[in-house]
């Protein structure tokens, strides 16, 4: 644990050094955010901040695990595994995520890569990390561990479609949340925090030092991304940091608990799901304002500030409920 705290802290000093020649870059490069016209009128002060920031967030989580796995991936196989499901599916969804954000810059300003084609990319890549994680992860592969229960279960082939499930939704819901300035990061930081420290207690080294190099990671980006926003994270980060945590989750076996971890990105989901429901059964009357959920408090008062800090206490307070259930 000393040791991925301070590689964790290393990564943050790292990254936050390269924060503003990063803006400065995405500035020259017209990597500027457009705002939805139907999103709240409010944020369309925000329009043009730089919106690529993930990139600062994984390339730093990248350059860090590899150098400090780098003996490892040649003496240690099953390592090597877990670090080769882990970066790739970071690198896979941040390459999907990166030209999803292009083409929100270019050809579909604002929208970006259409909904149908960017699912089954996503879903591809998911169920390419599911069957290397059944197959070739380690030992414990295709099992879950529930709350109370004093043995892991065996889901066999049935595995492989639900961790796919798993991958593609969270990756997904991460991706939802991205719409506040320091929402994403703080909900995704607490998220790993809490899965570190059950990797911890299971023994997993390497992905304790995984989560805590994600964590510095995020913080750095954090310092950027504070309100009002130098830059915002984009599904080139945001896209990546959902499927890392769910690979994470799935390698320790305590996925189940996962919804309690993640209670931010599920919620926000959900209030997306009721509000494209009700709005084609109602035949054009909304559930909410604005879906998703954050916006609909945006535009009954809260203010930005309450909603990321609010939702953050609830991340926190989460994410301390799910280490407890791991633990019983």
């Amino acid at each position: 644990m000393a040791f991925a705290l301070s590689v964790g802290s290393i990564t943050f000093l790292l990254a936050v050094i390269w924060g503003a020649p990063l803006i400065e870059l995405m500035r020259r490069l017209n990597l500027g955010k457009n705002i939805r016209i139907d999103g709240p009128k409010s944020h369309m002060s925000k329009m043009g901040t730089p919106a690529m920031g993930g990139v600062l967030i994984i390339g730093w989580v990248l350059i860090t695990t590899i150098v400090v796995n780098i003996v490892r991936l040649v003496t240690n196989l099953d390592i090597a595994e877990s670090v080769i499901i882990l970066l790739g599916v970071m690198v896979a969804y941040s390459v999907l995520g990166g030209i999803d954000d292009y083409m929100g810059f270019t050809s579909r300003p604002g929208e970006g890569m259409m909904a149908r084609y960017k699912i089954w990319i996503q879903g591809g890549i998911a169920l390419i990390a599911a069957v290397l994680i059944y197959y070739g992860s380690n030992d414990g592969a295709g099992f879950v561990a529930i709350p109370t229960v004093p043995v892991l279960l065996n889901l066999g082939l049935f595995y492989i479609p639900i961790a796919t499930f798993v991958i593609t939704g969270l990756s997904n819901a991460v991706n939802l949340v991205d719409g506040l300035d320091g929402l994403s990061g703080m909900t995704t930081s607490s998220a790993f925090i809490a899965y570190g420290i059950i990797a911890f207690l299971q023994d997993q080294q390497f992905i304790v030092v995984f989560c805590f190099t994600t964590v510095g990671a995020i913080l750095a980006f954090l310092w950027f991304n504070a309100k009002p926003a130098q830059m915002f994270m984009g599904d080139v980060g945001s896209q990546p940091l959902g499927g890392m945590l769910a690979v994470v989750a799935l390698l320790t076996n305590q996925w189940a608990i996962l919804p309690i971890i993640a209670i931010i990105p599920l919620v926000t989901t959900i209030s997306v799901m009721i509000q494209v429901g009700y709005f084609k059964a109602t035949g054009g009357k909304r559930f909410f304002r604005i879906a998703p959920i954050h916006h609909h408090f945006e535009a009954i008062g809260w203010s930005e500030t309450q909603i990321v800090q609010r939702w953050w206490l609830i991340s926190i307070l989460a994410a301390m409920a799910g280490i407890a259930l791991a633990l019983i």
